[in-house]
């Protein structure tokens, strides 16, 4: 499979998932758009095997969350006759769960485009956190350095200040 061009670029994908919730997720429509289906195709399979999606693999917008959503894009009117029901969201689980749903041979070539896509985000969120972790710890070296800086530099102010009184004369007077 190395030599095959995928079906959809990993990078489509990973545009096209949204953080809900603290979940990442895909919308229904995006799906569809990536399966090849209609969404209400794509809604009323999950809707027959509703039990294979629980509420952490599959969710239906709330209507702030999807108002919320939709004032994000300027949606032209005809565009907005395919959002009058609050899309659902599929989780990374819930996008694996759907391979079992839908059976056609795009389906499970775009289910495993899709699960390497949210592994790879996972990477890079990952490798952001340990980004975030070592400048955590550079700037606690920083800061006791700032520490030992500050010290030498009171130190010096201190030698350059004239004596408050005038050091006693040491010798003879002629």
């Amino acid at each position: 499979m190395g030599d095959k061009k995928a079906l959809v670029p990993e990078e489509v994908i990973v545009r096209k998932i949204l953080f809900v919730r603290g979940e990442k997720v895909l919308l229904d429509r995006d799906l569809a758009e990536l399966y090849g289906v209609e969404t209400r195709v794509l809604k009323q399979a999950v809707r027959r095997n509703r039990k294979r999606f629980p509420k952490d693999f599959m969710f239906e917008l709330t209507k702030q969350e999807f108002e919320d959503w939709r004032s994000q894009f300027v949606i032209s009117n005809s565009d907005k006759m395919g959002l009058r029901y609050r899309p659902m969201a599929f989780t990374e689980q819930g996008v694996a769960r759907l391979s079992s749903v839908l059976n056609s041979d795009r389906a499970i070539e775009v289910n495993i485009a899709i699960m390497r896509a949210f592994v790879q985000l996972r990477k890079m969120i990952a490798s952001n956190k340990d980004l975030a972790q070592k400048l955590k710890e550079l700037e606690k070296r920083h800061e006791k350095h700032d520490e030992d800086i500050g010290l030498i530099f009171e130190a010096i102010r201190e030698l350059m200040t004239p004596p408050d009184a005038p050091p006693k004369k040491i010798g003879f007077e002629a």
